[in-house]
């Protein structure tokens, strides 16, 4: 009998003071004020970045730029008068490149040493500027691109030799267009 009103006690206790606490409280209210700054940091970034490429292409007076839809700039060094197929989705691309720093034009990556490149298009990851770059691309051709870091290595560059928001200026070569399967199809 002892042990029963021991236990019953117990669970009164346990019952009463579960019943009397209030549920813990957030510590930290966020007010959004952090993501705020953050945001005008980046846009502060991009159009600091993209004032020094225009200075850039304004200092080159030998080649003739183009403004790209995704926020970078290009000019052809080789352009193709016979092709005309540019790269669809799940077409695999071969490619050759190298990477420089544009502020100052010293070679970060030999094309030598990055070695020929594949790429599936938008089925594998590879930074954005070269993504949206080796689409406007046709067979043969090859062109120089001013990538703002926000679509090159970004924030933490490439953990080796890119360092954070580095702008970069990219020579690339397409020199093969394997069509995928579905994209042969919709041609014929």
């Amino acid at each position: 009998m002892f042990k029963k009103i021991v236990f019953l006690g117990i669970i009164f206790i346990a019952v009463v003071s579960c019943a009397q606490q209030e549920a813990r409280r957030a510590v930290n209210i966020r007010s959004g004020t952090f993501l705020k700054e953050s945001v005008e940091r980046n846009k502060a970034l991009i159009a600091k970045e993209e004032a020094t490429i225009q200075k850039y292409i304004q200092r080159d007076t030998l080649n003739t730029y183009m403004a790209s839809n995704n926020g970078f700039w290009y000019f052809y060094n080789d352009k193709s008068t016979t092709e005309t197929y540019v790269p669809k989705k799940g077409d695999t691309l071969t490619y050759e490149f190298n990477i420089s720093k544009m502020a100052t034009g010293d070679v970060i990556y030999k094309k030598e040493e990055l070695g020929i490149q594949q790429y599936v298009v938008e089925k594998q990851q590879i930074i954005p500027g070269l993504r949206f770059g080796l689409q406007l691309m046709k067979k043969g051709e090859t062109v120089t691109f001013l990538f703002p870091s926000h679509i090159a290595y970004g924030y933490h560059g490439d953990n080796k030799r890119i360092g954070t928001n580095v702008p970069i200026q990219s020579t690339i070569t397409l020199l093969d267009i394997k069509k995928d399967n579905k994209n042969l199809e919709t041609e014929n």
